[in-house]
């Protein structure tokens, strides 16, 4: 039997981490929709990621969104490429015009669900530059969390065992705490297998919580509660 250490929820070193919470992804019109559809299905994905939305905004989480953007100068890579790689390229996914114009970006494959975006102007959101493979070695996410001295986060996103599991190792790296969601992800199946459970077998193995979405919420919130309690008390009284 595994040992579970656990997660404590403190604000305000904790903060809610997605990956990839993207049109491309998460909607029908999406260019990567048709290989993870069936297991965002499965698990209810989307609502599970607004559930958690709902919970940053209504306990003052911040939200860190990790992007994939390709720009024009990306389809210049001579570097080979893996698999998915080479696939999300031949699909065009998360594309942009460019890094400094959001020309054609609303309603694009690279934007936001509209579900979300009520929620994400709402939180105190932070969108990190975007990853260009999988995990945080080419974007400035974890620089972010630690100028905001975020210590433990928790994390989803669609693609679970590709994107999620490498920003879960990443964090494991630099020393952050984890609670996965598993719930609020899905996966990409091969001949090979599940992706989905393949992630996670590899969650339950390296994370130091595995959670459902419920049981995030009610940490959330229990957490929220417990800060703003004892803030009313730390704080003086007016006087009469």
């Amino acid at each position: 039997m595994l040992p579970t250490p656990g997660l404590t929820i403190e604000q305000p070193r904790t903060a809610l981490v997605f990956t990839d919470l993207q049109n491309d992804f998460l909607c029908p019109s999406g260019a990567v929709w048709g290989l993870v559809k069936e297991s965002l299905a499965a698990n209810q994905a989307a609502e599970n990621i607004e559930a958690l939305l709902r919970a940053a905004r209504d306990g003052g989480y911040p939200v860190f969104l990790s992007p994939h953007y390709y720009y024009p100068s990306d389809r210049d890579w001579v570097a080979p490429g893996g698999a998915i790689e080479v696939m999300m390229r031949r699909l065009g996914a998360a594309a942009r015009k460019g890094p400094l114009t959001l020309a054609g970006f609303d309603g694009s494959g690279a934007d936001w669900p509209e579900r979300f975006k009520p929620y994400l102007k709402a939180c105190d959101t932070i969108i990190a530059s975007p990853h260009k493979v999988y995990g945080t070695a080419s974007n400035d996410l974890v620089l972010q969390l630690r100028k905001r001295r975020i210590e433990k986060v928790i994390l989803a996103g669609p693609v679970g065992n590709l994107c999620v599991e490498a920003h879960l190792r990443d964090f494991l790296e630099q020393g952050f705490e984890v609670a996965m969601v598993r719930d609020a992800t899905a996966g990409v199946s091969n001949e090979e297998g599940d992706g989905y459970q393949a992630a996670l077998v590899n969650f339950r193995f390296l994370a130091h919580a595995l959670w459902t979405t419920e049981e995030a919420v009610r940490l959330m919130r229990e957490a929220s509660a417990s800060t703003g309690a004892a803030r009313a008390v730390s704080e003086p009284r007016p006087a009469a």
